[in-house]
């Protein structure tokens, strides 16, 4: 019996153009301050930490990015999935809903460090049309240890919320870890079970936040999954029309930071001019 298949993703639909009505996407990040509940967390008037994320969103958007991902990078160090309390899901579902009620424009979510069932929780409460997974198949070593990939519980989870139609944009090779534990399989091949296990997106990184993946590696990740391709990491504006001449889109935050500083907010400037270089 001919076994079905989708050419592109778990619906047979490309996600970028069906969340944002194109390709070669350009998405900004908003780093949100630590959270209550985080270790770097200080007491700060929760409507402030929730201000700052709808400023930086707005920067990006009325600078030209297409969409945003909310993200909890301010709750460093992170916690494994399992010992995320609720509170960091509270949080970003009220600033999340916010940032996509006041600028309409198409919002993710990732919780750090790899909690897609939380985030799924957040992007079905603020009408978030996808969430970022930096371990979705296969697992690794990384800064919090052992990390499971989130496929087989996230799935279930989302289909019990009846939230098929929230998007999964999967990092392949993600940075800031050892993959695969024994490296016996090449990238291309991690990078196929992520189509196995229903990804719509594969995100592309170098090792660390703000580094930049050579072109060529970038390539063989475009090259291993028939699904949009974005870069996640290290986009600047000297290079992003190189990469956005290989794949579909870019996420990009450090260099879009007042002072190039991923912990600072987001210069309008810096947005406008990053936008205004790009020839898509």
């Amino acid at each position: 019996m001919t076994q079905p298949s989708h050419p592109i993703g778990q619906s047979g639909v490309d996600a970028l153009v069906q969340l944002f009505g194109r390709t070669k996407v350009v998405i900004g990040v908003v780093h949100l301050a630590p959270l209550p509940g985080a270790p770097r967390y200080d007491g700060e008037a929760v409507e402030a930490i929730y201000q700052r994320g709808l400023d930086d969103a707005k920067s990006y958007l009325d600078g030209g990015c297409d969409g945003v991902i909310i993200e909890n990078h301010g709750d460093i160090p992170f916690a494994k999935p399992d010992d995320i309390g609720p509170e960091t899901a509270a949080h970003m579902a009220v600033v999340s809903d916010r940032i996509r009620r006041e600028l309409g424009k198409p919002i993710g979510i990732n919780v750090l460090a790899n909690a897609a069932i939380p985030a799924l929780a957040i992007a079905s409460a603020a009408g978030a049309g996808f969430v970022r997974v930096n371990q979705w198949a296969n697992a690794y070593v990384a800064n919090e240890g052992f990390v499971e990939g989130e496929a087989g519980r996230a799935t279930r989870y989302r289909a019990r919320l009846r939230a098929n139609g929230i998007r999964i944009f999967a990092d392949a090779h993600v940075k800031h870890g050892a993959h695969a534990i024994v490296a016996d399989r090449p990238v291309e091949e991690l990078v196929k079970d992520l189509v196995f296990f229903d990804a719509d997106a594969i995100i592309a990184t170098g090792q660390r936040t703000g580094h930049a993946a050579d072109l060529s590696y970038i390539r063989m990740i475009k090259g291993a999954a028939r699904l949009p391709t974005l870069v996640g990491s290290g986009v600047t504006p000297d290079n992003a029309n190189d990469i956005l001449g290989i794949v579909d889109g870019v996420i990009i935050a450090s260099a879009l930071k007042h002072d190039g500083v991923w912990w600072n907010q987001v210069d309008p400037d810096r947005v406008r001019a990053f936008i205004a270089g790009l020839r898509r």
